[in-house]
């Protein structure tokens, strides 16, 4: 069958993925990780689309403090995107995906919302495809299609949904929805899975826009009033949109679920069954990972001796381990875990006692991204620090001085266009340049490749606030 609906994928880029600690962080989280691949979720969720017929380009619902990893992820892809709506604080995905539809009706169409979170795994990509095909027919018909994926085990992690069959028969790859069901224990999902009549709850959708705000409106007409309010005043900063944010963080924090699927009648279901993991924990990566011949799901530079049933994973050292059985053993730059498999889940109370030891690890990495490139803090001490900055090809720090620091710039590779109070002037490899505090200054690379410098800070406070901005970049206001 062929369809005229266009199809608007709608990534949801949200969340803080604390259960993956110490890879994902509040400030670069599971979605923006190289988790299975090269590439990361984010990616990969976008990299999915590629087969799927009567596309638009993506729009990315991102939180504020992640869009410029949305933004050099996409660019790493040359991917094009309709938008990317920034939310000043998160709401859950009702409100996420109210924001979508509205935008989408302000540019004068209605299409087909497809709303992917952007931190799930799909093995197989041809099943994917497949069942999205199989819900547009009942989209373009004004139903919710939901996507509940055939269950391989009694899973307690997931929310499920009890089904019933249709018995329209050009709806025959659909079937209805009775109720939604919150995550089970044990016996309870045991029971679940060998009944046949419920699926686990992958929160993947397929609507047309004005359908879901229609129903919106009709169930949960709070939400829909504060994101209708703030999606009415719109500014665009660079690659992003901002809504009214006083207007947003009226609007509660509800998923789709709550908000809507439980409650409309339009609600229906296809089936997935593609190899989908939300990697809600260690142990769940380590489900969807290649295994070795010791049942071992292993990354980076790992030496194993005698151990059994472990996910090993190094990101800047060598991690050596002898004799280990049912264990997450993860090392980062800055942080390691090491963890029972069974108690993966644990995780997370974890990372929200180093929250409220306001521990700076609960929140980011050592690598910190930014418009114009991003910068890795190398070490630091009392009244020193030392950061390694790359530079894209023509981007430029704002124009800005500091109050408590000095900094001397060196040059690794390419060629920095530096300003210093009055002098503008080059700095290529091998060189290096002061800047004293106070003094009003700015960094630009001019150059056709990436700039690499090292950055050494020395002063009485070092803190990333004092810095006063002048204008967004060198000489633009």
């Amino acid at each position: 069958m062929v369809h005229d609906s266009m199809i608007l994928p709608v990534i949801l880029s949200g969340g803080t993925g604390s259960r993956l600690w110490p890879q994902s962080r509040a400030l670069c989280p599971k979605q923006f990780q190289p988790l299975v691949n090269q590439y990361t979720l984010f990616q990969n969720t976008i990299q999915r689309l590629d087969k799927l017929d009567n596309l638009q380009p993506p729009m990315v619902i991102a939180n504020e403090e992640h869009r410029f990893l949305v933004a050099e992820q996409l660019r790493q892809l040359n991917c094009e995107t309709t938008s990317i709506v920034l939310e000043p604080e998160g709401r859950n995905t009702a409100p996420a995906v109210a924001l979508a539809a509205f935008q989408a009706l302000a540019d004068e169409n209605d299409p087909l919302l497809l709303v992917l979170a952007a931190d799930h795994v799909i093995q197989d990509e041809q099943a994917f495809h497949l069942s999205v095909r199989d819900a547009v027919s009942a989209a373009e018909k004004g139903n919710l299609v939901t996507f509940g994926i055939t269950p391989d085990r009694a899973e307690t992690g997931y929310g499920y949904i009890k089904v019933s069959s249709l018995s329209s028969a050009d709806m025959s790859p659909l079937m209805a929805v009775a109720e939604f069901v919150e995550k089970p224990d044990k016996a309870t999902a045991e029971e679940y899975v060998s009944s046949g009549g419920y699926y686990w709850n992958s929160g993947m959708f397929l609507f047309r826009a004005s359908v879901y705000l229609e129903e919106l409106k009709r169930f949960r007409p709070n939400i829909y009033a504060a994101c209708e309010q703030a999606m009415a005043v719109q500014t665009s900063d660079l690659d992003f949109t901002r809504i009214n944010k006083e207007a947003f963080l009226v609007c509660p924090a509800v998923s789709v679920d709550y908000a809507v699927m439980e409650t409309t009648e339009k609600a229906v279901m296809v089936g997935l069954d593609a190899g989908w993991s939300d990697i809600g924990s260690w142990s769940g990566l380590a489900d969807v990972l290649p295994k070795d011949s010791d049942n071992n799901s292993v990354d980076g530079d790992v030496i194993s001796l005698d151990s059994q049933n472990c996910l090993l994973r190094a990101e800047k050292k060598l991690l050596a381990c002898i004799g280990l059985e049912n264990l997450v053993v993860v090392e980062t730059d800055d942080a390691i875990l090491v963890a029972d498999k069974d108690r993966a889940q644990e995780v997370k109370p974890l990372v929200e006692n180093l929250q409220r030891q306001k521990r700076s690890e609960a929140q980011l990495h050592r690598k910190v991204f930014r418009p114009w490139g991003f910068y890795d803090t190398v070490d630091s001490g009392d009244r020193f620090q030392v950061k390694r900055l790359t530079v894209h090809p023509g981007a430029s720090l704002s124009q800005q001085k500091h109050f408590h620091r000095a900094e001397h710039w060196v040059v690794v590779s390419g060629t920095a266009k530096v300003t210093c109070g009055e002098k503008t002037f080059l700095v290529t490899e091998n060189e290096s340049t002061f800047i004293p505090i106070g003094e009003v200054h700015c960094l630009e690379n001019p150059g056709k490749v990436p700039l690499h410098l090292i950055e050494v800070q020395s002063g009485s406070y070092l803190g990333e606030d004092d810095i006063v901005r002048f204008t967004h970049s060198c000489g633009h206001p």
